[in-house]
């Protein structure tokens, strides 16, 4: 029996959503506006009450929220070596220097020990990174960012729904930074939200979300800083509400996604083969570490023998100072050998809510169909 192509991920938008999105499109209001609003107040109550704004990407979320704590040309930003490259590229762009670290190989994350180590007296914020859902240690993170002075921008951008000792990431600590993207467990087909604790920052990030318009009680405007272009539309985020109502429900099922992953994997692999499990763990993907020298072939020829098999893996992520503009800044891959070693071996296997128990199997099936006997 020929089964369908299985892909690595796939959104879910019901009927609902796309009524409600076919309402905005025939309303006339299709760009900034109520629906907008009605997103960030329904995010803001779901992490708890905090300040919200959207925009069209994390990554722009990022750039506006660290230019609004302050970044700048001679300052660092200390980031995972393991992680998409948006979270270094920000830092960069506002003329900082980004500073890597080493990540734990199974967690892919950064610890707060290997942050503080990192440390100079340029260094103005830590920029965590919840990697594939799993939240990174926040007490010990926000206890070094208190002991030194420091701000914390969380890269949250695979972390919507994520909880750490049972809170929410975004509802606690400095500045979470979600993504919305297509690929992410919920979606406005591109964009992003920025949840944070001081008000302080809501007049900046508003400029600088468009234009670095102010307008007086006539409606004229002013400019009050070069500010960029990042508004989220109507359309966004009707699609966005519907997705926000059912997450809860796309985190549950991909936990039992995962877990029938590692219940098939676990008692053929190596452990440290597998992702890191952990309570509040939202699951946006599952990151094999792949066993490419038992497998005797590269990644590329892996990936295109499961794609034989009906089978579509993903690739997150390349090792950051592995690239070439970051070589170029002095950075060597050797020197973040966990980071390295996930670059260069990992795939992510497919992972997604509307996978069917008997989807996770057929995954399995051809990767021990693969591995010698």
């Amino acid at each position: 029996m020929n089964l369908p192509f299985l892909p690595f991920t796939r959104p879910a938008i019901d009927e609902e959503t796309i009524a409600d999105v076919i309402a905005v499109l025939k309303g006339g209001w299709i760009t900034t506006g109520p629906k907008v609003a009605a997103l960030e107040a329904a995010l803001s109550e779901y992490l708890g009450g905090r300040a919200v704004r959207s925009m069209t990407s994390a990554t722009g979320g990022m750039e506006m929220a660290l230019k609004a704590l302050g970044v700048g040309p001679g300052d660092e930003v200390i980031v995972p070596a393991m992680t998409f490259a948006a979270s270094a590229n920000v830092v960069e762009r506002l003329g900082a220097r980004a500073v890597f670290v080493d990540v734990e190989l199974r967690s892919r994350n950064a610890t707060p020990a290997a942050m503080e180590a990192a440390l100079t007296a340029r260094t103005k914020v830590l920029m965590p990174v919840h990697f594939s859902g799993l939240s990174v240690d926040m007490d010990g993170m926000l206890e070094l960012a208190a002991r030194q002075g420091l701000r914390v921008m969380e890269d949250a951008a695979h972390a919507i729904g994520t909880r750490y000792k049972g809170r929410l990431i975004g509802s606690f600590g400095d500045v979470a930074s979600f993504s919305f993207h297509a690929n992410k467990n919920m979606t406005t087909i591109e964009g992003g939200a920025l949840s944070y604790a001081d008000p302080a920052l809501t007049r900046p990030l508003e400029r600088e979300r468009f234009h670095g318009i102010v307008k007086d009680a006539a409606g004229n405007i002013d400019i009050e800083t070069a500010g960029g272009k990042f508004n989220l539309t109507d359309v966004a985020a009707a699609v966005g509400l519907g997705q926000l109502r059912r997450l809860e429900d796309f985190n549950r099922r991909r936990e039992l996604l995962a877990s029938r992953y590692a219940a098939r994997l676990e008692a053929h692999v190596d452990p440290e083969w597998l992702p890191l499990p952990g309570d509040g763990h939202s699951w946006h993907m599952y990151p094999l570490l792949a066993p490419l020298t038992q497998l005797g072939m590269t990644r590329d020829a892996f990936i295109a023998a499961m794609r034989e098999r009906g089978i579509g893996l993903g690739i997150h992520y390349p090792c950051v100072p592995a690239m070439r503009y970051y070589r170029g800044r002095g950075w060597n891959p050797a020197d973040f050998p966990n980071a390295a070693r996930i670059g260069a071996q990992t795939v992510s296997l497919p992972l997604f809510p509307a996978m069917a128990d008997s989807d996770v199997d057929r995954v399995c099936d051809a990767l021990l169909e693969l591995l010698p006997r």
